[in-house]
This record gives structure tokens, sequence and C-alpha cells, in this order.
């Protein structure tokens, strides 16, 4: 398997290297075959190539059996028609990544912020809604026609609703087999109805899978009260964006989130947080997200290729980490603990060595 990696801004070159380590100490200890590929993307390459994603690199993820996305800092690119491209929304567009999984769990012994304990995955659409930089063929999906007055367009269609609730009732299966699908057709009848039409022609395709709805605002509310309840949460992509960081932090931080980006070729890992251009540099950064990011694209590269080794690895991958976050000692300190990303990068490939004996 070949993966491409592209470490991006901020603190991504920091947390890439991270995860790159990890996925090193996994291939050694249970023989994968595994190489990958590093590539320049974001500001480092706006200065040498005038973009901030080259089309080689894009032709390379293309390529690749896998894709690894650092962080970018994208409010400070140019525009895009003087070389500042989104790489994680060109990615998802050009590479057909339609569904973006985000788990959500709480761990013995990690303080978390909910009232209740929780083990959930928002599945998010990832090709339309709102977002006017993959919603339109050509040009964006805001417009100004006049200096007072912005329009913003927001595109739900029936095959998007369609992939996106079957990603969500087939992972639903491997779990506790319970779907919740958030909407707010309540004042947007016309889009979200159509999505909440689609997804209720797949669950009745899914008699043994329980299934029911949730409004936005009272599912922001639940995620406070009682997280327990959820299982697998499909929505739109920009409801899916902001729960998801929602019930990212209430799980205990930001920078435990993991995600997937796949379609039905390619499958993207990518930490949920930003790029953190703060502590750039600084030995400072977190690198769960991205380490988990890294274990949830092995797992979806054995499922895809039937490699038994590959689950392997992303189950060892996510046992360590855990093993890890269960020591005080040996947290990062936006969880109180004393540790840089080196040293807690050190600690989890020790994990890994001390669980494969």
């Amino acid at each position: 398997m070949n993966l491409a990696v592209l470490p991006g801004d901020g603190i991504g070159p920091e947390i890439t290297n991270a995860a790159l380590q990890v996925l090193e100490r996994v291939k050694r200890t249970l023989s994968l075959d595994l190489a990958t590929e590093v590539h320049e993307i974001g500001v480092a390459a706006l200065h040498r190539t005038g973009t901030t994603l080259p089309p080689a690199v894009l032709d390379a993820c293309r390529r690749a059996d896998g894709v690894i996305l650092g962080p970018v800092s994208t409010a400070s690119y140019p525009p895009r028609d003087q070389g500042g491209v989104n790489a994680s929304a060109a990615l998802r567009i050009e590479l057909d990544l339609f569904a973006n999984v985000r788990p959500s769990r709480t761990r013995d012994g990690l303080q978390h912020w909910g009232r209740t304990p929780m083990d959930l995955v928002i599945v998010r659409e990832n090709t339309e809604g709102f977002y006017a930089d993959r919603n339109m063929y050509s040009g964006s999906g805001e417009l100004m026609p006049t200096p007072d007055l912005a329009l913003s367009i927001r595109r739900i269609s029936a095959a998007a609703s369609a992939r996106i609730a079957h990603a969500a009732f087939d992972l639903a299966a491997t779990r506790r087999r319970h779907v919740t699908a958030v909407h707010k057709v309540n004042v947007l009848g016309v889009t979200e109805g159509l999505f909440l039409r689609e997804v209720q022609t797949v669950a009745r395709a899914h008699p043994d899978i329980t299934y029911d709805e949730q409004l936005v605002d009272s599912m922001a509310a639940l995620l406070v009260r009682e997280a327990s309840r959820f299982d697998v949460i499909v929505t739109t992509n920009m409801f899916g964006d902001i729960l998801s960081d929602e019930a990212a932090e209430l799980s205990g931080s930001l920078g435990l989130a993991a995600s997937v980006n796949f379609g039905d070729r390619h499958c993207m890992a990518q930490a949920q947080h930003g790029s953190a251009p703060d502590i750039q540099g600084q030995n400072k950064a977190n690198p769960t997200s991205l380490i988990l990011s890294s274990a949830m694209l092995l797992d979806w590269l054995g499922r895809r290729h039937r490699q038994e080794s590959f689950i392997a690895a992303a189950r060892l991958i996510e046992q360590s980490v855990d093993g890890v976050l269960g020591s005080a000692a040996k947290r990062t300190s936006d969880l109180g603990g004393p540790q840089g990303t080196m040293a807690f990068t050190a600690d989890v490939c020790q994990e890994i060595d001390a669980r494969a004996v």
C-alpha cells in the first residue's frame, strides 16, 4: 500500500511527522506492506510553485492507495486565482470523498465535558451543502448582486443524500445498529425534505437498524445532555461540521478528534482540527487526532483490500493511544499533562512495542 502524505501548514508538519513515526512502528511490528511518500503543499508549495496544491501532488494522490493530509492555514492563503487552493476541499471534490466520518468517544480516566459518556460517529456529507467552494460546477456558490446584498446557494441532491445515508447505515451495522438523521426541515423544507426523503428510503431497506431523527438545534443540546443515546449520526455538510467539533470537545478535546474522508475508490486521513499557527514549531501540538485518523485510514484500507494485518494495525494504534492517554503523566498540555509532541509520540511507539509482545 502506498500513501501520499501532505504535511500542510502550521503544526501540520509536526503532527504529520508524529503520525509517520507511529505508522513506521506498526509497519515494522506487524510487517505491513506500507510505503509513504511526502509531498509539499500549502504555504511552502505556494512560495516554490505558485500554488498551494501543485497539480503533480493531486496526481500523486489519485495514484496512491490512501492520503494523509495535515492541517492547512487557508485563512492566510491568497485568492484561488492567485494560487490559494484549499487542499482539503479540492481533494474532497477531485477524489470524490463524499463521506466525512468523525468518531467521538469518552475515555476512562480522561475528563469529558458532557453530562454522559459518549461513543458515537458523525457521518457527514462532504461534497455539497452551503460550502461555496464545492457546490457549483463553475464559479462560487456565493454571489453579491449589490454592495449591500450577499446570497449563498445551498445544493442538496438526491444522489449525494442517498450515498451518505448508505454509508451511515453500513457503519451502524458494525456498531450498535442505530442511525439518527439530523436536519432542519421545519425551516428548510425543500432541501432538508429531499435529504430526509433519501435517508428514510435507505432506512426502510434496513429494518433491523433503529432509525430516528433530530432537529439540528435539539441535537446540539442533546450532545451536551445525553450523548450516550446516540450511535451513528448522519447529516448534511455544515451541520456535520459544527456538530462533530462540538462532540469532539465534549468528549475531552478537539485534539483527540480523528476523521477520514472516503469515497468509492479513495480515502484520506485528516485531523479534525486546524493548523494552530500560534503554537507552530513549539513542540506543543497534540498529535492524537492525526495519529488516530491514520489508524482509521489503515482500517479502511484493510477492509477494502481484505488485509487483516492493516485492520490489526489500526486496532493496535488505537489501543496504544488509549493506553498512553490513560496516564495523566503522559498527556499533552491541552489535556493537562506535561508532555510535548515528540515525547507523546515516543510514548505511543513504546506502547505499541509493549502491546505487540
